[in-house]
């Protein structure tokens, strides 16, 4: 077998570099995107076969060549990723989220392309412009930034003016991206098959299903425009949130222009610190806004990595705000999944193991609901058990997840098989706000967990509500709802004072903490 992967690499490689010498760009061409896919998934395969070949399962031994080895396939796909551009950018961008779902190796490799995605030309990014809106750049815009603000798997955007004094951000789509995806798609799906049947304990499957479903929506602008109008007008209650307006006369499926909002990444404690603003005030802003998407609306945005969330002070107010961009990938939540998945959140918070089981097992979990629960809340299960808004995120308990996160990597597989595919996404977009919240040192903060409660007990009432028949039943369930609500903000208090100068003083720590006159 290992001679098979030799030949099978070396002919993918020798395809790759069929067109090295000439003068087209190689992705154009096939042949060469599907040379270097087979290639480096052969490359991958055999360096798994014939470094672990002969070592005791689970030794230190193995467990070490085991992570060298993820290190180097990560830095395959990686290369892989930055070669064939597009979907491959997506696809790696969504696996170096998944901290704490996939190896460290992989995620801490693959995370850079959220940053560091390859540029088009300029050449090719006017030529986009000029097929779409019917003119030149400079018949368009009074200024044109030749550098963009910022590349993604899809598209790069542009800071333009335009002759009304007006700054737009444009967006524009790689030239190729439409043409290579469905092709791309489907090479994807081939290779996921193929290790499938190499390795059964590791079947992707799940990622190839979340691509299919989601590149037609994101490529499609337009779309992206109209969720971001949706956006607005549903949290526009949150006067700390700030979405892009949208310019339709300069926005096309390929083209989206949008309102020019500059600010600091939702990660920047130094540009936070630099104007000002509160760090806990954006974590808890951010809890607010992502609880009622998942909890109460069911219409979730699924990007948020620090590039697509920024923090700033209005220029006019001098208010906080926080910008959400790209609105391309939102995942639309079902009503029986979004109650499970809020029963299962109460569940966590209030540390009840038999309803952490029930839901965990209708959301597709399980035998393996304590694996499962650990996943949605990137927490160990000995925290989970004690209480995960009693117990603070430590460092060792971090490592100890990664670390399992690779143990248990097939049983993972089995569980992104067998969820409701709506869970995928929000597996993805939990861990970019837990690493958003790591990055302010805000993690698991006993504020985000009443946030979250409150939401939770709004959606369960209000779905109770449009259901009863009756006043008298709908006022026994508002009553119920507020009563709880009341409880919650009862503990907020407590948990206020407690933190206070004034418990300490009672309480006599404050004695403790001062020095001896």
């Amino acid at each position: 077998m290992a001679r098979w992967f030799l030949r099978l690499g070396a002919a993918g490689l020798t395809v790759s570099g069929l067109y090295a010498a000439t003068r087209m760009d190689p992705n154009d061409i096939g042949l060469v995107r599907i040379g270097r896919a087979v290639a480096t998934t052969a490359v991958i395969s055999y360096d798994y076969i014939v470094s672990l070949r002969g070592l005791e399962y689970g030794t230190d031994e193995y467990e070490s060549i085991k992570s060298q080895v993820h290190r180097r396939s990560a830095g395959h796909l990686l290369d892989l990723c930055r070669a064939n551009r597009g979907t491959f950018i997506k696809v790696g961008q969504h696996l170096g989220g998944l901290d704490y779902l996939l190896p460290e190796e992989y995620t801490s490799t693959l995370k850079i392309l959220h940053s560091q995605a390859p540029q088009s030309s300029l050449h090719d990014v006017q030529q986009v412009i000029q097929e779409d809106l019917g003119k030149e750049v400079t018949q368009l815009f009074a200024s044109f930034d030749e550098a963009p603000l910022g590349t993604a798997s899809w598209a790069q955007v542009h800071k333009v003016v335009l002759h009304d004094g007006r700054t737009v951000a444009l967006k524009v789509q790689h030239p190729k991206v439409q043409r290579q995806c469905a092709k791309d798609i489907i090479l994807m799906e081939v290779l996921v098959h193929s290790v499938s049947w190499l390795f059964p304990d590791f079947s992707f499957a799940w990622l190839v299903d979340e691509t299919k479903k989601n590149v037609p929506l994101e490529l499609d602008f337009l779309k992206e425009g109209h969720n971001t109008e949706v956006v607005a007008e549903m949290f526009k209650h949150f006067q700390f949130l700030k979405v892009p307006k949208i310019h339709w006369e300069l926005s096309t499926s390929r083209v989206l222009a949008m309102e020019f909002i500059d600010g600091g990444q939702v990660n920047d404690r130094e540009y936070m610190r630099q104007n000002g603003i509160d760090v806990n005030e954006i974590s808890q802003n951010l809890g607010k806004l992502y609880s009622e998407m998942i909890f109460v609306n069911g219409f979730v945005h699924c990007d948020p990595h620090p590039g697509n969330v920024l923090v700033r002070k209005d220029p006019r107010t001098n208010k906080v705000e926080i910008v959400l961009l790209d609105h391309g990938l939102y995942q639309t939540l079902t009503e029986e999944f979004r109650l499970n998945y809020c029963r299962l959140w109460y569940a966590l918070i209030k540390t009840d193991k038999k309803a952490i089981e029930k839901y965990s097992r209708r959301l597709g979990a399980a035998e393996l609901y304590p694996l499962f629960a650990c996943m949605v809340t990137g927490r160990s299960w000995a925290s989970i058990t004690k209480g995960i808004d009693q117990i603070p995120v430590s460092k060792t308990e971090d490592v100890e997840i990664r670390i399992k996160a690779a143990k248990y990597l097939s049983s993972i597989n089995e569980l992104l098989n067998n969820v409701p595919r709506q869970m995928l996404l929000l597996l993805k977009t939990n861990d970019l706000l837990r690493g958003i919240e790591t990055s302010l040192q805000t993690r698991a903060s006993a504020s985000s967990f009443i946030t979250m409660s409150r939401c939770c007990v709004r959606a369960v009432s209000r779905y109770k509500k449009d259901a009863s028949k009756s006043w008298y039943g709908r006022l026994k369930i508002s009553l119920a709802e507020a009563l709880v609500l009341w409880q919650i903000s009862l503990h907020e208090i407590l948990l206020w004072v407690k933190a206070s100068s004034a418990w300490r003083w009672v309480s006599g720590d404050w004695a403790h903490e001062q020095p001896l006159q």
